[in-house]
């Protein structure tokens, strides 16, 4: 269970999975049904703290992109009228953005990697376990021009530091808005050269599962479940691996993860 986090580096922080307390998936911000471009409202807060402990960050930057393809399991998130899931065409997508990653020599880790639905926590807590780290949520919505692209990140969350500098763990995005802007903003300009109509910059909304992510984290949400024909969203998936490889490049530069030590309580 999961209690307070160092403010100092969250990035550093290594949970495993099977310590975070377990919460029912949900759709995109944009879409009636709640999540990423989702990512809903908060299923609860962290409980219990676990032990206190300390962990040394490598220098050297971006080497990981930790990859989260949506909803699965019971949860199939965005439905259209011909029987298309969002899960499952998420799952399609995040082969092609981990191939395009590697190719920019990324190391991929992904939250999923069949019909499982991890918790929102389960699935940060893969981003927090990481050094050098960032976290992409891939989405499909059931709203929106249907070939466009949008990139959400977490809306403003002011940090509640108590007197040891530990903050909530469902504030862990906040030290990190800045870098998921600049990172967001690189990803969605690539996005709209290859999607007209995509907007120019991301946007912001509650993401929740950006919102205990102690990372640069964004949502990548793809419209629309409700075209008649899945091969016009098949055919979008090269041009968004693209788009998302190329930002994760460009953003590098920006994101040196500093030497020191992080804990959590």
């Amino acid at each position: 269970m999961f209690g307070l986090l160092s403010a100092a580096l969250l990035a550093a922080v290594l949970v495993s999975p099977s310590q975070a307390p377990s919460q029912t998936q949900q759709s995109a911000p944009s879409a009636p049904v709640p999540t990423t471009s989702s990512a809903g409202s908060p299923q609860g807060t962290a409980g219990a703290a676990a032990s206190p402990f300390s962990a040394q960050v490598q220098q050297g930057g971006l080497n990981v992109v930790v990859l989260d393809p949506a909803h699965g399991g019971t949860d199939p998130g965005a439905r259209g009228t011909g029987g298309i899931r969002e899960s499952e065409i998420v799952l399609d997508f995040a082969t092609q953005v981990r191939r395009a990653l590697e190719l920019q020599g990324f190391q991929v880790v992904q939250t999923r990697q069949g019909n499982e639905n991890p918790s929102f926590d389960d699935r940060s807590a893969v981003a927090n376990a990481q050094r050098g780290a960032v976290f992409v949520t891939l989405h499909i919505s059931s709203t929106g021009l249907p070939g466009t692209v949008r990139v959400y990140l977490n809306s403003d969350l002011s940090p509640v530091a108590d007197a040891n500098g530990l903050i909530p763990w469902d504030r862990a995005q906040a030290p990190f808005l800045g870098l998921s802007r600049t990172f967001g903003d690189l990803v969605q300009g690539f996005l709209t050269q290859r999607f007209k109509g995509s907007p120019d910059t991301a946007q912001t909304a509650s993401v929740r599962q950006l919102r205990t992510t102690a990372a640069p984290a964004i949502a990548v949400e793809i419209s629309s479940v409700t075209v008649e024909d899945r091969a016009n969203l098949d055919r979008m998936a090269p041009g968004v691996a693209d788009a998302i490889a190329r930002g994760a490049a460009a953003f590098k530069p920006s994101y040196v993860v500093p030497n020191s030590p992080g804990a959590l309580r």
